[in-house]
């Protein structure tokens, strides 16, 4: 509903949408196409805020119109995001919109693309902004944002599907599950290390003899037996969860859009069902890249680079995008220390797959060997610098390989 009364001095309209609590903030705009010689705001730019107060911008030639709007709907509903897109209708085509990835997820871009309303997301980490520019408002961020849309120095974010976004969400309940697992048990580590009690075997710890000297431990005091025993409780509840998770993570990738590209990613020494999986998940489509090197730099693989004379000056790994995905390369980048073999686990995981998936995987695994030897047996390199290294290799050979049809 309009309604030009209540709007303040320099304000056009005001849209007032019914009942009564908000979604957390995302901004969106939209922008008409732009003339190729200039950089300049086109007609009909539209900003939105999911919050209490929302300004639009709306910029139209060179004169510029601001438009505040008051939007309050109940979260989880898509209310307000719904009556949004019935507002970007009236917008004059044609029209591209965008809005900077927040909390609220994808839900907006999809409802306006099932209207028919293009629209993209961006990211709003990789947004210039100037260094001395310290005043940050609505009306400000709706101008800049438009202005680097027509100049096409926005970086978009690929729009998940929502069978996409749910297996993905799965597959980072695991991870965030290992993550709690890795400090239980250094919490209960540390407890004993302060009590001077040290494991001597036999085996490594956190195997099954070393849970069971665990639970012999006795203590005199009744502080640190509750102690120990809360925090072998937590552990257990951790392996729990963590292990039925992955056996329905295996049941859904057998069902999932990627199962083709999971079983010929399997087909890779060092990479099993939740490592293609999370690597289906994280990536997405392997198409939308043309080349190795941006699926490189995409997980984070890639060197930094300060240069600015002659000299070449890289630094570290630039480690942008998912930092799931980018572990689990260079985890599975270790199997390539040992000599080229196709043992029986793996024999396994390449039955049924097409000869050219299998000539490809034997190809990456001499090659990654050999990369391996040259540089921590010839060039001296530490361990962790050359995983990195065989990493971004080893995403260029899941680029080729993750597609094939």
């Amino acid at each position: 509903m309009r309604d030009r009364r209540a709007a303040p001095p320099g304000i056009d309209r005001v849209w007032r949408l019914e009942p009564a609590r908000f979604d957390p903030a995302v901004v969106a705009r939209a922008i008409n196409e732009p003339v190729p010689e200039r950089y300049e705001v086109l007609p009909a730019a539209l900003a939105a805020r999911f919050s209490s107060r929302t300004l639009l911008a709306e910029i139209s030639g060179r004169e510029r119109r601001f438009v505040a709007a008051t939007f309050h709907a109940t979260p989880g509903t898509g209310q307000v995001g719904g009556k949004l897109v019935g507002e970007w209708k009236g917008v004059a085509r044609p029209a591209r919109m965008v809005y900077e990835a927040g909390p609220t997820g994808y839900g907006l871009a999809r409802r306006a693309r099932a209207e028919g309303i293009e629209i993209a997301v961006c990211a709003p980490s990789r947004t210039d902004r100037r260094p001395g520019d310290r005043v940050k408002t609505d009306k400000r961020d709706a101008i800049r944002l438009a202005r680097l849309l027509a100049a096409g120095e926005l970086s978009l974010v690929s729009v998940p599907s929502v069978e996409h976004e749910q297996l993905r969400d799965l597959v980072r309940c695991r991870e965030d599950i290992r993550a709690d697992l890795m400090r239980a048990r250094h919490r209960l580590g540390k407890f004993l290390l302060r009590r001077e009690i040290y494991y001597e075997g036999p085996g490594r710890t956190w195997t099954h003899k070393h849970r069971a000297w665990l639970a012999g431990l006795r203590f005199a005091d009744r502080a640190s037996q509750l102690t120990i025993a809360d925090y072998l409780q937590a552990h257990d509840v951790l392996i729990a969860r963590r292990d039925h998770i992955e056996a329905e993570l295996d049941q859904l990738a057998t069902h999932s859009p990627w199962t083709a590209a999971i079983g010929r990613l399997r087909c890779l020494r060092g990479i099993d069902t939740l490592s293609a999986l999370g690597l289906c998940a994280e990536v997405g489509d392997f198409d939308r890249f043309d080349h190795p090197d941006q699926l490189s730099a995409y997980l984070g693989i890639v060197p930094s680079e300060n240069t600015t004379s002659e000299r070449r000056r890289q630094g570290a790994i630039t480690k942008a995008g998912s930092t799931h995905a980018r572990r689990l390369l260079i985890e599975a980048s270790y199997h390539d220390r040992r000599q080229p073999a196709v043992g029986q686990s793996l024999e396994h995981r390449q039955r049924d797959q097409p000869p050219q998936i299998i000539s490809i995987a034997w190809r990456a695994q001499r090659r990654l060997n050999a990369r391996w030897r040259a540089l921590k047996d010839t060039r001296k390199k530490p361990n962790g610098i050359v995983a990195v290294a065989i990493a971004r290799e080893l995403a260029g050979y899941c680029w080729e390989i993750a597609p094939a049809d």
